[in-house]
């Protein structure tokens, strides 16, 4: 089972998602060992294919970092925190996280875009 380590301690996942906010990103890095990589690959597919079939699901895209050793990030688009919340909290998703490799750690954060005059729009 993978392990959960906070980007901002003082903030983690939990705190945010009580925050209502609309829409949002989910953006979760994780690292783990190289040779669990391609069962880290088999238990992300399956999460993202149960994350696509709930409510509120909008876009979903896996990274891999440039290197030898795997470094993953995720970005996921969300109506809301609201429904993020909810498929978070389904027991389906909380107990395919058993499907992991232990090396895993996951830093998942939730944002929001940021309007930048003449840069980027809200």
């Amino acid at each position: 089972m993978l392990q959960l380590r906070p980007l901002d301690p003082s903030f983690p996942i939990e705190r945010q998602l009580a925050v209502d906010a609309e829409p949002v990103v989910l953006v979760n890095v994780f690292t783990l060992d190289l040779a669990d990589e391609a069962k880290f690959l088999e238990a992300w597919q399956e999460d993202a294919a149960l994350m696509k079939q709930q409510a509120g699901f909008i876009s979903t895209q896996l990274h891999r970092a440039i290197g030898e050793q795997p470094a993953y990030m995720n970005y996921a688009v969300w109506e809301s925190t609201a429904h993020f919340r909810a498929a978070f909290s389904a027991p389906a998703f909380r107990s395919s996280l058993a499907a992991y490799p232990s090396s895993v750690i996951a830093s998942p954060h939730i944002f929001q875009k940021v309007a930048v005059p003449g840069i980027c729009e809200s």
